[in-house]
């Protein structure tokens, strides 16, 4: 975010430390909330949860480091009374995961990168730097320290003349609380919505608070598409057990239709062959939009289609950037660049789910 500020070369440290300030105003004290506070017999500790929430015009609190002659990525200057500290993250911790992606052996630049994309509420897990040097000592792979995969799945689901394909049970009387059952091969199954698994959110709200009958009208104002957040009974119980809520950013999105696409173009006689332009988004915000895709150029060849808007130039987010910043990132290198965008649809479905 706009808020997030990279800086290097401080005195001593030739580190780079990215910059994640405190929300003052995000009012919950909960605890650290941790998978276990023992260590085992060989003196390494366990990972710690996470879940921090900040406003939109807010940071979360914290640096993270890459610095020389130490392995990871290393949380410092945790500032007193912001989220970071109050949720019990610690000057040293090492940081693994990023809403459910392991990322210890990542390019630091790119786990920033997850840490932004989440945007106001993100999950990190982290172990104690002595635990962390102790089990890299010890030849542990740090990735088996962690639950298997336990990320809700995102679904999108378009009914045939049988239905949507899966069927709704809960306790009676109870809200929020909705098991599915799915029909073999049929639109939910091929959409990727596991058996038994329970509803989190439809259409990008949550329905802890729906009745079965709220439920069901919900269901059929969808029309003849619905959008489900699930989780198998496992990864429920794992988030529930430690007080955390389930959300889209977690999500497992490899089911969904809308996919972005990253575009390779190499710069010919006549340029790339587009025109970037600053409007707004459907969300509110401001984007920048690829127009005027000229015929037989680079950019129509890479696959570029009116309207897509862009995300990120040659592997960095421009979110935060205004219209001339994002040229520059373009024409920083001269012959040849690397866009990642998204369509108008894929974009608006993306927005709607949150």
């Amino acid at each position: 975010s706009a808020a997030m500020k990279q800086t290097k070369g401080l005195e001593g440290d030739k580190s780079s430390i990215i910059k994640f300030e405190f929300n003052p105003k995000d009012g919950i004290d909960n605890p650290a909330l941790s998978l276990t506070e023992d260590t085992d017999d060989e003196g390494t500790g366990e990972p710690r949860f996470y879940l921090l929430n900040k406003g939109s015009a807010e940071t979360f609190g914290f640096c993270l480091h890459e610095e020389l002659g130490c392995q990871g990525h290393i949380i410092r200057q945790v500032e007193l009374g912001g989220v970071a500290q109050r949720r019990g993250l610690q000057d040293g911790d090492r940081l693994l995961q990023v809403n459910g992606h392991f990322v210890d052996h990542m390019d630091h630049r790119r786990v920033v990168q997850k840490i932004k994309a989440s945007g106001n509420q993100v999950l990190l897990v982290v172990l104690d730097g002595d635990s962390y040097e102790a089990a890299k000592a010890l030849g542990r792979d740090l990735s088996q320290m962690l639950p298997a995969d336990m990320r809700p799945r995102l679904c999108h689901i378009t009914r045939d003349k049988s239905g949507f394909g899966f069927s709704v049970s809960g306790p009676e009387g109870t809200k929020g609380t909705f098991q599915l059952s799915v029909q073999q091969d049929g639109p939910a199954e091929r959409a990727g919505v596991p058996p038994g698994s329970w509803l989190l959110e439809l259409n990008g709200a949550s329905v802890r608070s729906y009745s079965h009958t709220q439920l069901a009208r919900k269901l059929k104002q969808s029309g003849s598409k619905v959008t489900l957040l699930v989780a198998s009974s496992a990864a429920e119980e794992f988030y529930r057990l430690r007080g955390l809520r389930v959300m889209a950013a977690l999500a497992d999105t490899s089911w969904l239709p809308f996919k972005v696409r990253e575009l390779h173009m190499v710069k010919g006689p006549a340029g790339y062959g587009f025109l970037l332009k600053e409007d707004d988004c459907s969300s509110g915000a401001t984007g920048q939009f690829l127009w005027d895709v000229d015929a037989g150029l680079p950019a129509e060849q890479a696959g570029m289609k009116e309207g897509d808007r862009l995300l990120a130039v040659n592997g960095e987010s421009i979110e935060g950037l205004d219209h001339n910043q994002t040229v520059l990132r373009i024409r920083a290198h001269d012959d040849q660049v690397k866009l990642l965008v998204i369509d108008p649809a894929s974009d608006e479905f993306y927005q709607s789910v949150g």
